[in-house]
């Protein structure tokens, strides 16, 4: 156990009796948090290792939430901050704006996929998607189009937790019905699932299959109602997988056909969790607008963006009242760019996408060994980004049901063992870039000794 900053015992269950009091933790059940170690309070990070208040250590197995790409406690990362606060801390990014934004804005149309070169900064993924959706709907109406409205979006996946993302939020952990109604226009169509496709399709039938889908909910709904069509090239939330070129290629010719556009959220795919610096180029498409966040930052600061290509921006040309309604007071912060160029830079210079490739092959080949267990029917992913499916039965693919909690028990076993990511019938595992294979096998001994211990428990 390393040391902990706190002078005793009495400091840490005071500062755990202040969370409960006056800390409103996000999506998290209070009478849960107030059980005997229910909180877990984080105090320090390195690399890929993070420190509670106690002192015990742990390996971040999921970077967060996706999004410390370059691993904690980058200096770098700080001193980006600190140099560019003392330089120029905040403008009204309304009216003016920053040298760190210009710079980040071109670095970021350098890298990403074909023409996608217009940004427009915000700070979180959803503000992204939100950015994305309004964008789409003046863009069709300075057309001439202004009935489309609609959305298609993918069930079981995730696009934020804002009013308008959440009507395109299709994951079956969220519980939309505390707001309906949401903001009209969403349709969902199916998704991709690599692990239970019907038997009679080849899995590229089935991609085909599941592209088709879209354009038979745009002839459904009427051509000229659909805006867009937003989709991750990866989806996490639906359990990571990976669809084959020709369904992303299937949907960029679909959407080009009725007039809709194709937005590619990157927000968890960005920035080389992938292997790639963007989870779109697996597929050889370029989409009409790029939602990115998490990664771009590295978890250092919020920052995020919407990235149209020419065919979008330049509909906004021309007069004053065409311009993008929509602004932000946070968007394009100075600090915030700062530390994100700072963070590009860093990942170039280490190498890091590339490394994401390389290092999640290994990932991969030592995550398939827990296939030995009965209750693994799935090992899948791509880069640093894979998910572990439990099921009841392997040979029928059955799910486990909610009265089973396979969250509420593996999440402790693996805890116990130093490791924190997501954990349920789906085990998410996408350390950060820097990871070494030490720590990768640290990983996958505790999931094998935690699934074990499971098993013992259910079977």
């Amino acid at each position: 156990m390393a040391p902990s900053e706190l002078d005793s015992p009495e400091d840490a269950a005071r500062l755990r009796q202040q969370a409960l009091d006056h800390l409103w933790v996000h999506t998290r059940q209070w009478t849960e948090l107030a059980e005997p170690g229910g909180l877990l309070i984080l105090e320090r990070a390195e690399g890929v290792r993070l420190y509670d208040i106690e002192g015990r250590e742990y390996i971040d197995a999921m970077s967060g939430l996706w999004v410390v790409n370059a691993g904690h406690g980058r200096k770098e990362l700080a001193e980006a901050a600190f140099e560019q606060m003392q330089k120029l801390a905040y403008i009204n990014t309304f009216a003016y704006a920053s040298v760190p934004a210009i710079k980040l804005a071109a670095k970021l149309a350098e890298i990403a996929p074909g023409d996608l070169s217009h940004v427009f900064f915000v700070n979180s993924g959803s503000e992204a998607v939100e950015t994305a959706f309004k964008m789409a709907r003046q863009y069709h109406h300075l057309n001439g189009e202004p009935k489309r409205y609609k959305f298609i979006y993918r069930r079981g996946s995730y696009h934020g937790q804002t009013f308008g993302a959440m009507t395109v939020n299709g994951a079956r952990y969220l519980d939309r019905t505390y707001f309906e109604p949401l903001v009209p226009g969403g349709v969902a169509v199916i998704n991709i699932d690599s692990y239970r496709y019907p038997e009679r399709m080849t899995y590229e039938e089935y991609n085909l299959y599941c592209a088709q889908a879209v354009a038979e909910a745009i002839e459904q709904e009427g051509p000229n109602t659909v805006a867009a069509v937003i989709a991750e090239p990866i989806s996490t939330s639906a359990g990571v997988h990976v669809p084959l070129p020709v369904y992303w290629q299937k949907l960029r010719e679909i959407c080009d056909r009725y007039g809709v556009l194709l937005i590619a959220d990157e927000v968890i795919n960005g920035f080389g969790r992938t292997g790639r610096w963007f989870g779109i180029e697996h597929f050889g498409v370029v989409p009409d607008i790029m939602t990115v966040a998490k990664g771009l930052g590295s978890g250092y600061v919020p920052v995020a963006a919407a990235v149209a290509t020419p065919k979008v921006f330049d509909r906004f040309k021309g007069e004053r009242r065409h311009a993008f309604q929509h602004g932000i007071t946070f968007g394009s912060h100075p600090v915030a760019t700062a530390v994100a160029l700072k963070n590009l830079e860093l990942m170039e210079r280490e190498g890091l996408v590339e490394r994401a490739a390389e290092i999640g092959r290994y990932l991969g080949s030592r995550l398939n060994a827990l296939k030995e267990h009965p209750i693994v029917g799935d090992v899948r992913g791509i880069g640093l980004l894979w998910a572990v499916e439990l099921v009841r039965d392997r040979r029928t693919k059955e799910r486990f049901t909610e009265a089973d909690n396979i969250g509420g028990r593996l999440t402790p076993k693996l805890l116990k063992r130093g490791i924190l990511t997501r954990a349920g019938e789906i085990i998410q595992i996408a350390p950060p870039l820097v990871i070494e294979k030490a720590d990768i096998d640290r990983i996958v001994e505790a999931l094998d000794e935690a699934i074990g211990e499971l098993e013992r428990e259910i079977l």
